[in-house]
């Protein structure tokens, strides 16, 4: 897999992100990717080939890792790391919708018109895919973990198995290798994806937060101009009693 390039069509991402998202982001490639890269694939290399069973029947040994491990760890990781990763895409890809918009619209009507102020800032639906995304990345962290824990049991990565299935005649033993070892990376995963998932919650309280302030910003603006009856008065972003004390000055004032 090329993360590398995963890593390049995101990386415009830190333009339009807040800094729980650049946060996020720096914690998916550097503790996630990279661990993932360099040492959890070197980890799980060898997993099926030093599966060791107390039996020589053939087929049993491959019955019973089967049985372990329906879903290779690396290959649920990857996808988790690819399905997470992939909303972050649609901010980009709206930016670029936008983009696009803007050139046409300067074509049509000259460089000194301008349809948006700045196409990556994060308003109107730009807002919207920005909070979708969050939504989405926090919905897959939180199915993946899910699917790890119920297929591997609180993640726990035992010494010793044991199965009776067919074409095993009888109970057998097998030995899984280096249990310690993936379990460390097992956990460190699980911890990652716990801390993503806190950021992204974050964020999006915190985009929430800040239009909320936003729109009641707004509206008081909007009710002092009603009620100073001038609605291109320069004094209107003063509270009531500053602009009432101010027009009385002005006008007690001697010409």
């Amino acid at each position: 897999m090329d993360w590398k390039g995963l890593e390049g069509l995101l990386s415009g991402v830190n333009k339009y992100s807040t800094g729980f998202g650049r946060i996020w982001l720096s914690l998916v490639f550097v503790f996630r990717v990279l661990v993932f890269v360099v040492a959890a694939e070197r980890v799980w290399s060898d997993d099926q080939k030093d599966f060791d069973c107390n039996t020589l029947m053939p087929g049993c040994p491959n019955a019973c890792y089967n049985q372990t491990f329906p879903i290779s760890h690396i290959r649920l990781w990857a996808l988790q790391l690819i399905f997470v990763t992939c909303p972050s895409f649609m901010v980009v890809m709206h930016v670029w919708y936008r983009e696009e918009r803007e050139r046409k619209y300067r074509a049509k009507h000259g460089d000194d018109v301008r349809l948006y102020d700045n196409p990556g800032q994060k308003h109107g639906g730009l807002w919207w895919t920005y909070l979708l995304s969050l939504f989405f990345k926090t919905g897959i962290e939180v199915l993946f973990l899910y699917l790890l824990h119920y297929i591997y049991r609180n993640f726990n990565m035992p010494r010793k198995v044991s199965c009776d299935i067919w074409p095993c005649q009888h109970q057998v033993d097998c030995y899984i290798a280096r249990p310690t070892e993936k379990r460390i990376f097992t956990y460190f995963m699980v911890g990652a994806s716990a801390i993503c998932i806190v950021l992204n919650v974050c964020e999006i309280l915190y985009l929430i937060g800040m239009r909320v302030l936003r729109c009641s910003h707004r509206s008081s603006m909007a009710s002092t101009r009603r009620n100073c009856g001038e609605p291109y008065c320069t004094d209107c972003s003063l509270p009531m009693t500053t602009y009432k004390s101010a027009t009385l000055t002005k006008e007690l004032k001697p010409e």
